[in-house]
Order: structure tokens, then C-alpha cells, then sequence
């Protein structure tokens, strides 16, 4: 109690932070008077001494990717170079306004339209759309497109989406959102979309397929060929959640793999980390036949000008503005810093790292699937099981070691699931001092599991009603 008073409640009354010499009285306001506040407002009387130690304080508790290592899986949380953040923040940039002209704006729309062909290269696909905010609301890009498209061809009876069992949850929540009926198709055993089950699920109603490649176990789909030929030989197309492309990067683009439309989270693969909910962006790209049914506007290059233009059967406007600029400079700048050769070397990193922390764990951790994995690495748990240690025991003794824990209990389809991502930008240093830590973790829950359950012991707060902190945080000054 001594130790959360001594953190949480430093207001005393009479202690004032500030010095601006006015009264009420003088103020004159020329809102209505039913607006105006009439009971004095409840805040905490602190100094500005205190202010500022809080907030330091705080800002040291939170973990971020420059404090440690961030392995987790899927969300691809690598190193954000300062030189993005610095060319983000020139004033050319930071000080363009959303409503400038096109003729004043004409190094912002190259910019744009310049990360359209860098990606549109990298993936596969012809042109790309900037405007979507975030992984989700490409998705949600994606398959209105889809939806559209078959509705301008008079295919109405075209709604269900495929989605495998192993897939990121959103997948199946945008489908429904934008009105298809969700059929899943059931996986392997090591994730990959079982091709009998496929075919089963095949007819005439089917709108096409959501799939990431490689898989959220971290498996690539070695059958995609045959998954895209029998999608499009009963006119569906074929949609690529973005989310794992980090581990094709200079070596395979979803477009040769006969996807239609592709998503990316330029926020991860491009290095944005997105702690805490944000920044995103999530650029939509699709083929050639496809590229009338963007949202609009679009950037083109036209009468040695840039400029916006609609496209013909465009699904309308996300937002208000186009997309998230600050986020797609980083993307520019980060591709441009590594160059083609230094791009080519970022799949082939993170699944080295990936690998390497699977041989060296597999004595200790369960491996949900043999052989070479991808970008991630999914273990079902400790090997060692008689313990009765979960994966939430061994994700909050992680806490003690100052490293983050991986993604837990997904994907959905591994009960005991430990998804790690090491990503290319850590070091073999770095690896090795996270497997010695997980490996002294696995033995303690032999020798002393008791200090495993009740962990973590570091942290300002120990455990938590997750949910109730999810649902229900406490987050006022005071309880009223």
C-alpha cells in the first residue's frame, strides 16, 4: 500500500505547478452558458518538479524496442533507424498541410508515388493505393475490392470467403465486416491449407481466399501454385495478408504466387515498430486487371506533373486525407537506406535468426513443426510438461529478465503456443542471451516451479485480471 501511495498519489493540497496570474473574473467567455463548467475541476495538486519525475518515471517502465529485445511473432517489431525518423521530420514535410495543392505539393506526391512502384516491385503487383491507416483497414481494403469486383460482373451469388483455421484473427472478423459469409478450410499439422479440404470447400459462391505466406506458424505453403490455379478456375481471386512478408523480402514476391490483391504492414516489414496501437499504414496493392477498383485517389504521373486521380471503379475514399504520410516516408526512406542488395538480405536474416533460436530450444521447448521454419518459430509450450507450467507462466517470468515476452496462445490452432520473431536486425548477442534466459527459465520450472507461477517479481505490478485490465482499466486521478 506505502509502495503505491509513494508512486500513484503525489497531489498535496495547496501545491501548485504553474504561475499565470489571472483570476477567473477577468475571463470572459462566449460559450453559452449551459457549456461552462460550474464545479471546480478535480486535478492533482503537484509541483512541476513532480510532474516531471512522474512522467520520467513512467516513460522508464515502458518497454519499447530501443530498451530490449522485442521477439513477437507476427508483428514483426524491428529497429526503427534514426535517419527515418529524421527525414519524417523535415519541414517540408511535417509542415505540409493536408489541403495544400497539387502545385505546391509536388515533392510529397513524388514521394508517394514513387513508394507506389518501389512496392508495387518488391510484391509483384501493378499499382498500389497508400490511403489505408493500418494492417486491418487494408484488409478491409482488400476485400471490398474483391466484393466489388464481382458485383460489377453481375456475380452476386459470389459470398463466402476462404479462411484457413490457422489464420490471423482479423482475417475472419474483416470478411465479415464487409458482409461475407467466413468458410474455413482446415489445416496440416503444420499449418499449411490442407488441398483436399480446399477443393471441398469450392463452388461457384466462393469470392476468393484469405491467406498469409508463409503461414502463422511460420511454415511457407508450398502448394500455393496449386491453391491459386484452383481459386481462379472457379473465378475467385486470391487475397495476401501481408503481415509475414517480412521473411520473402529479396526473394519471393506474392504476386508471381497468383495473388490478386496483397496488403502490407509497412509499419513492420518497412520499420515503424507500432507499440501501443500505433503509428500504421497499410498500402494495398493488386494486379493489373484490379488496378480500376482502388480507393481513391490514387497518385499517377501525367504532363510531367504528379497529381491525383480516381480510379474508374473505385471502392470510394477511406478517409478523409490520404493515409498515414509520416509512416510511408519511413517505409521510402528505410527501403532506399538499404538499397536492392540490402533488401535481398532481410529474408534470408530473419529466417537464419529464426532457425537458430529453434535448434537451440527445441531441447527445452516443444517444436510444433519439424524442420526449417520462416520468419518465426512456434513452440507448443515446455517440453517438460510435469511441471504444469503454461506458456503465461513462462511469458511472465520472462518479464524478470527486462526482455518481452513472444506472442502467446496464438496461433489458435497450438494450445500452448510460444510464437517468436526474431527479426534480421538482432544480433547473435542478443539471441544468446535470450535463449540462455529461456533455457534458465525451462530449468527452473523443473527445479523450482513455484518461482515460475508466481512470476513476475520486478515489475511494477505484478499479476493482473488481464481481462478486467483490458476492459476495465483504472486510469482517473481518483476514484469518484
Amino acid at each position: 500500500m506505502l509502495y503505491d501511495k509513494l508512486i500513484f498519489e503525489l497531489s498535496k493540497k495547496g501545491r501548485i505547478g504553474h504561475d499565470i496570474n489571472v483570476t477567473t473574473n477577468n475571463l470572459k467567455s462566449s460559450l453559452p452558458q449551459h457549456f461552462l463548467r460550474e464545479e471546480e475541476l478535480l486535478l492533482p495538486e503537484v509541483s512541476e518538479l513532480d510532474v516531471v519525475r512522474h512522467y520520467t518515471n513512467i516513460s522508464l517502465k515502458n518497454f519499447n524496442i530501443e530498451k530490449g529485445f522485442y521477439p513477437l511473432g507476427s508483428c514483426t517489431m524491428k529497429y526503427n533507424p534514426k535517419i527515418n525518423e529524421k527525414i519524417a521530420s523535415l519541414d517540408g514535410f511535417v509542415s505540409l498541410h493536408p489541403l495544400t495543392p497539387e502545385s505546391a505539393s509536388q515533392g510529397a506526391l513524388e514521394l508517394l508515388y514513387e513508394t507506389d512502384v518501389i512496392l508495387s516491385e518488391i510484391t509483384g503487383m501493378s499499382k498500389f493505393s497508400l490511403a489505408p491507416f493500418a494492417g486491418a483497414h487494408g484488409e478491409l481494403t482488400g476485400l471490398m475490392i474483391i466484393k466489388k469486383y464481382h458485383e460489377l460482373n453481375q456475380d452476386f451469388k459470389r459470398t463466402k470467403i476462404i479462411v484457413p483455421d490457422s489464420a490471423h484473427g482479423t482475417n475472419p472478423a474483416t470478411a465479415t465486416v464487409v458482409g461475407f459469409d467466413v468458410v474455413e478450410v482446415k489445416s496440416n499439422l503444420d499449418g499449411t491449407v490442407n488441398i483436399e479440404a480446399l477443393k471441398e470447400l469450392l463452388s461457384d459462391e466462393i469470392a476468393g481466399i484469405m491467406l498469409t505466406n508463409p503461414n502463422t506458424l511460420g511454415i511457407f505453403e508450398r502448394d500455393i501454385l496449386e491453391m491459386s490455379k484452383l481459386i481462379h478456375d472457379i473465378g475467385g481471386l486470391l487475397y495476401y495478408d501481408g503481415a509475414n512478408l517480412n521473411p520473402l523480402l529479396g526473394k519471393a514476391k506474392p504476386g508471381l504466387m497468383g495473388f490478386d490483391i496483397i496488403h502490407l504492414n509497412v509499419h513492420k516489414t518497412f520499420s515503424t515498430p507500432h507499440g501501443g496501437g500505433g503509428p500504421g499504414a497499410g498500402p494495398v496493392g493488386v494486379v493489373e486487371s484490379l488496378k480500376e477498383f482502388l480507393p481513391g485517389p490514387v497518385v499517377k504521373y501525367e504532363n510531367n506533373r504528379y497529381q491525383f486521380a480516381t480510379p474508374k471503379h473505385s471502392i470510394g475514399r477511406l478517409g478523409k486525407f490520404y493515409g498515414n504520410f509520416s509512416v510511408i516516408i519511413k517505409t521510402n526512406s528505410y527501403i532506399k537506406t538499404l538499397g536492392r542488395d540490402g533488401l535481398k538480405k532481410v529474408g534470408p536474416l530473419a529466417v537464419l535468426n529464426a532457425n537458430y533460436i529453434k535448434e537451440s530450444l527445441k531441447d527445452d521447448y516443444l517444436l510444433t513443426v519439424e524442420g526449417v521454419c520462416m520468419h518465426e518459430v512456434v513452440f507448443d509450450g515446455l517440453k517438460d510438461k510435469s511441471s504444469g507450467i503454461k506458456t503465461l507462466d513462462v511469458a511472465k517470468r520472462l518479464l524478470d529478465f527486462n526482455v518481452h515476452p513472444p506472442t502467446v496462445y496464438f496461433p489458435l490452432v497450438v494450445s500452448e503456443a510460444m510464437m517468436i520473431e526474431p527479426t534480421e536486425t538482432e544480433s547473435k548477442e542478443t539471441l544468446d542471451n535470450y535463449i540462455e534466459i529461456l533455457k534458465t527459465i525451462a530449468e527452473e520450472a523443473k527445479t523450482t516451479p513455484e518461482i515460475v507461477k508466481n512470476a513476475p517479481y520486478k515489475t511494477p505490478v505484478r499479476r493482473l485480471d488481464e481481462a478486467m485490465a483490458a476492459r476495465q482499466p483504472k486510469l482517473k486521478f481518483k476514484d469518484l
